[in-house]
């Protein structure tokens, strides 16, 4: 494995040519053309053109009650699921992007107060990996997020930005069974329980005794 990432000095191993404004409007998309270094060695010798998705970068959180131990999900229309041909209200954990001079743990709060009516009191990270890197420059960073979830009700979302958001209070056993059964269907739900599964006990404990 000592080769993996050997090409990961952008300054040495790609070549931007041009750059450019291919749309803007909610979100921006950028055009690149450019060349790159080859595993076998030199540069390509003809330019590629990539076009980029530039929407920010994303945080997301899953609200755990190590009391109760239940997690905290919701439920919300998806437009990119309607266009699958899937349900287009999908099962997911809290969400958002982060805004300029915001840290994502800030985010982590306030999403998940936003969104689930939920105070988060302690924060557990998890992951930050890149959403989709063949078309988009977007970044998530996962928390697991401490919270009672004894007074979640209601719709919640900001309807000036066209949110109707519904949480669900599930049995973190649940939440698991919805793993193994193959019924969560976006990626950042299936990296959450999957490390929910792998450190629930762990972190419950440490919870509890805090």
């Amino acid at each position: 494995m000592e080769s993996v990432g050997r090409l990961n000095d952008p300054a040495t191993t790609v070549l931007v040519e041009r750059r450019e404004s291919a749309f803007r409007g909610y979100f921006h998309i950028d055009r690149y053309v450019l060349r790159h270094a080859l595993f076998g060695g030199g540069m390509m010798e003809r330019p590629i053109t990539r076009e980029l998705l530039e929407r920010g970068h994303a945080v997301a959180v899953l609200p755990y009650d190590p009391v109760r131990d239940v997690v905290v999900l919701i439920e919300q229309f998806r437009i990119g699921a309607l266009a699958a041909d899937m349900g287009p209200w999908l099962l997911e954990v809290v969400a958002g992007i982060i805004d300029e001079g915001e840290t994502a743990e800030a985010v982590a709060v306030r999403e998940t107060r936003e969104e689930s009516g939920c105070r988060v009191t302690m924060l557990e990270p998890v992951a930050r990996w890149l959403s989709s890197p063949g078309c988009t420059s977007e970044t998530v960073a996962l928390f697991v997020g401490r919270v009672d979830a004894g007074a979640v009700s209601g719709v919640h979302g900001l309807p000036d930005e066209g949110e109707d958001i519904r949480p669900l209070v599930v049995s973190a056993d649940a939440f698991l069974d919805l793993l193994a059964e193959g019924r969560l269907d976006n990626a950042t739900i299936l990296i959450a329980a999957q490390w929910l599964a792998l450190h629930r006990a762990r972190l419950r404990a440490r919870w509890l005794a805090a």
